[in-house]
């Protein structure tokens, strides 16, 4: 559980209001007065109520018109039904809440072909909201400003409002609360949301999935340690269902349909490459499962859909023994063309695997010809190399020197 804070600052409107409930003479005691203003998320000190009422602090403050206090008590608890959040005074991590919701079941809709576009734009702004209600808290000033002739100047956007920090600025702060494998996946997020914004996409749900599944529990995770576990989402976001399972050839069809941009691709690739192994791993930047068809041979068990298995239990050793035992056998390009030279086909260059694969369009996911594997870098499967053998043995005379007549 976070700490319970002390002594939390009001904020003016607050002020204002404990301004009139004082002159109003239906409070003459500060408890009384302070039970209006204390909350699961701030505990304010009865102390305050009386600075206030002796002026020792805030006297520059005007009071809340009379018209105004009437409308805060007849709202009052003006509270969100589920958590209890005050909706004035919790509104950050209300939006918070909500917005990543909204983008969860965005994902989830069903027909929607816009789905993880819509997901990253929004989840952006679940966390930006969130990062803000932990700043605002702690009492870090959190909008754009400079020091101009030893005074503090908000920036304000051209129809005076103040500027905030967006998510990029919250994350470089010194004293975010983020842990670095979920700044890894907001980076990434973020990255590819400038070209979302600035550039056409195509379908990359099936790309980013594992990064957005992170991103929704990295949520859930920090949501419960910076504000509490009464705040988190399990409850509103069950499992989702769907009608059909997806068998090998239905999911090549499916990666063939969703093939990448150019773009997308390399801003992927780039920032992947920065990243060290142990980063690229880590669960708190991608999150992946895998799922095998299961039939529990105890009652209870048949009611789970889904199961997961901690990554150090047994059970998870031996299926990682398992999924290890069936893993394809990887060539870079040069094993291959180094495999054809010392089989007799000393013509068979680089050059010549480039032009046969460029051909073939064998980089097409539906053909299964290889993958991206190694260093974010392309590797062939054993089915390629057959191919290739088969190529050279059509066209001897193309890819081997044959002895003079």
């Amino acid at each position: 559980m976070p700490k319970r804070r002390r002594g939390n600052k009001l904020e003016k409107w607050e002020i204002a209001l404990i301004k009139a409930m004082i002159a109003d003479g239906r409070w003459p005691n500060d408890q009384d007065v302070l039970a209006y203003f204390t909350r699961p998320t701030r505990s304010v000190n009865h102390r305050a109520i009386a600075e206030i009422r002796t002026e020792t602090k805030h006297k520059a403050v005007k009071a809340a018109t009379p018209e105004a206090l009437e409308n805060f008590l007849i709202t009052w608890p003006e509270v969100d039904p589920e958590t209890g959040l005050s909706l004035r005074g919790d509104e950050l991590l209300i939006k918070a809440r909500e917005a990543m919701i909204a983008a969860v079941h965005t994902f989830n809709s069903a027909g929607l072909t816009f789905r993880a576009e819509l997901f990253i734009v929004t989840a952006i702004i679940a966390w930006t909201y969130l990062l803000h209600a932990w700043f605002k808290r702690e009492g870090i000033d959190y909008r754009h400003t400079k020091n101009q002739n030893g005074a503090k100047v908000v920036f304000k956007t051209p129809n005076g409002a103040e500027k905030f920090w967006d998510l990029s600025h919250c994350l470089k702060h010194a004293r975010c609360p983020i842990e670095q494998g979920f700044r890894d996946n907001l980076s990434y997020l973020l990255d590819l949301r400038h070209e979302i914004e600035h550039r056409s996409t195509n379908r990359i749900d099936d790309a980013v999935s594992a990064k957005l599944q992170a991103c929704c529990i990295n949520f859930n995770d920090a949501i419960k340690s910076m504000f509490g576990v009464q705040y988190a989402l399990e409850r509103r976001l069950p499992i989702a269902l769907q009608f059909v399972t997806f068998s090998p050839d239905q999911r090549a069809v499916l990666k063939k349909a969703g093939d990448l941009p150019r773009h997308i691709e390399t801003m992927m690739d780039d920032f992947e490459r920065r990243l060290t192994p142990e980063q690229q791993i880590d669960p708190r930047f991608a999150y992946r499962v895998f799922m095998i068809h299961k039939t529990a041979n105890r009652a209870p068990g048949t009611d789970l859909a889904v199961e997961l298995i901690p990554p150090e239990s047994d059970i998870a050793e031996k299926f990682s023994l398992a999924l290890k035992e069936v893993e394809k056998k990887k060539f870079l390009p040069k094993e291959i063309v180094d495999t054809m030279n010392a089989e007799g086909w000393d013509r068979f260059t680089m050059h010549s695997h480039t032009k046969l694969w460029q051909r073939l369009a064998a980089k097409d996911p539906a053909k299964s010809y290889g993958a991206v594997a190694v260093g974010r870098q392309w590797c062939w499967y054993e089915t390629w190399l057959n191919r290739v053998r088969e190529e050279c043995q059509q066209h001897p005379d193309q890819y081997k020197t044959l002895p003079p007549a």
